[in-house]
């Protein structure tokens, strides 16, 4: 665990210091991530807000709280799971982020899944899906399991969009509810 850790601080320096694209004239801080190192199950969004650049917290904004109640939900804490983003840079005005900067990224977030070993990515909208499936359909494919080989992703619509439509919340909800049961079957409790 110690050399886990380690490598993660190691990681999370070169994150931090990281201008490898032009995020970083814009933004505030580096979001690195945040939760267990020993997390069997891992979240992923497309990158950090107004308020996680601001705290340099993953999803601690209104789609970060609604995130939280969906993992405790599961019957976990926030603490039990590891929340970051594709991107580790605050895009300006919160726009998509662009091929280049999600491949400048890319190495890190790689990094980051080598070192937590995740049973299951939960990913948090189209950026994020299809960053691991490239061609993949979230609305065809949400809230389902695919096998990666060493992990399964499992995309889900983003909080941030559930918060903006009704039809998407009762998805999203619906999407946590099957992943219950998977992390059931899967006998997965953190």
């Amino acid at each position: 665990m110690k050399n886990k850790i380690e490598l993660y601080e190691k990681l999370a320096l070169q994150i931090k210091s990281c201008q490898k694209c032009r995020l970083c004239e814009t933004a505030t801080q580096a979001v690195v991530g945040d939760g267990s190192l020993d997390a069997k199950i891992i979240f992923i969004g497309e990158a950090p807000g107004k308020n996680e650049d601001a705290s340099g917290i993953p999803f601690v904004g209104r789609a970060g709280k609604l995130l939280t109640s969906l993992i405790e939900e599961l019957g976990l804490k926030r603490e039990d799971v590891w929340i970051g983003n594709i991107i580790k840079h605050r895009p300006p005005k919160n726009r998509d982020p662009l091929k280049d900067e999600i491949e400048a990224c890319r190495d890190f977030l790689t990094q980051q899944i080598s070192i937590i070993k995740p049973e299951i990515i939960v990913t948090l909208g189209r950026f994020s899906f299809n960053y691991f499936v490239p061609d993949g359909k979230i609305g065809i494919e949400r809230g389902k399991l695919i096998d990666m080989g060493s992990y399964r992703v499992f995309p889900v619509y983003h909080p941030a969009a559930a918060l903006r439509n009704k039809n998407f919340l009762n998805t999203l909800r619906s999407d946590f509810t099957a992943l219950s049961e998977i992390m059931k079957l899967k006998n997965i409790e953190s």
